[in-house]
């Protein structure tokens, strides 16, 4: 089975909290003892597991970044559900996901991912040919939600989104130029799919041709509009907010 890369404190703590046993080699900075690694090395211990003592420059190879926090983990992959299908059928409340198209860059995709977990969102869905995958600096960037936010990336996003209409899921596309605000009554109680695409370009035209209703976010400054990380946040808790009241 093939292992893959986690780094920095918060990434290897969720995947130490969520399934330590999934951990096959802990490496950790042997010069750092400060507070936050003696609590950190004492849940790996409470874990029952080996922590191999390293030195900066054998963290920054195996990271391939400086931006370790002296945290090093290889881990077995999680095994999420097997199809968006599975997770669509197990739910047991309105559906609540993250399209987002055209999103390339590693960070924004962690960002996205930190803000669909703590919104509670059920998953985030991509175009395989127009996305960045689960890499290290993803899983770095979101703080452990790579761990607990199911990913897909689907060959058709269109095809996909259609499929999501069959299942009675509403597809809110954003766009600058919508004729609505996000908050210009629109119910976000029911099963909802929210659509961004990246800063800038947007949602491609027929991804956008399969939206079932565009909205846009109010920009009240002199910028023009958010980071696709931000948005998503913006849109997710509008959700969660009306399904809270």
């Amino acid at each position: 089975m093939s292992l893959k890369l986690l780094f920095g404190f918060h990434a290897v703590s969720v995947r130490l909290k969520v399934a330590p046993k999934s951990i096959r080699e802990l490496h950790v900075d042997a010069t750092r003892r400060d507070q936050r690694m003696k609590q950190f090395l004492a849940k790996a211990e409470e874990a029952g597991l080996r922590v191999i003592d390293s030195d900066d420059d054998k963290l920054q190879k195996l990271a391939g970044t400086h931006r370790h926090q002296g945290v090093v983990a290889r881990v077995e992959a999680i095994q999420q559900s097997n199809s968006l299908d599975d997770l669509l059928d197990s739910l047991t409340e309105p559906a609540l996901l993250l399209v987002l198209d055209g999103v390339t860059d590693p960070h924004n995709l962690g960002a996205c991912l930190r803000v669909a977990d703590g919104a509670g969102a059920h998953a985030v869905i991509a175009p395989k040919d127009h996305a960045v995958g689960i890499n290290a600096t993803v899983a770095k960037v979101a703080s452990g939600a790579a761990e607990t936010v199911p990913y897909f990336m689907v060959t058709n996003l269109a095809r996909t989104l259609t499929e999501l209409k069959e299942r009675d899921i509403w597809i809110i596309g954003t766009s600058d130029d919508a004729p609505h605000s996000l908050y210009e009554g629109r119910d976000f109680k029911g099963p909802v799919a929210l659509v961004l695409g990246a800063e800038g370009s947007g949602m491609r035209q027929l991804t956008r041709k399969h939206c079932d209703e565009l909205v846009s976010i109010p920009m009240m400054g002199g910028v023009s509009s958010l980071n696709v990380s931000v948005a998503s946040g913006v849109c997710l808790y509008e959700a969660r907010r009306q399904r809270l009241a």
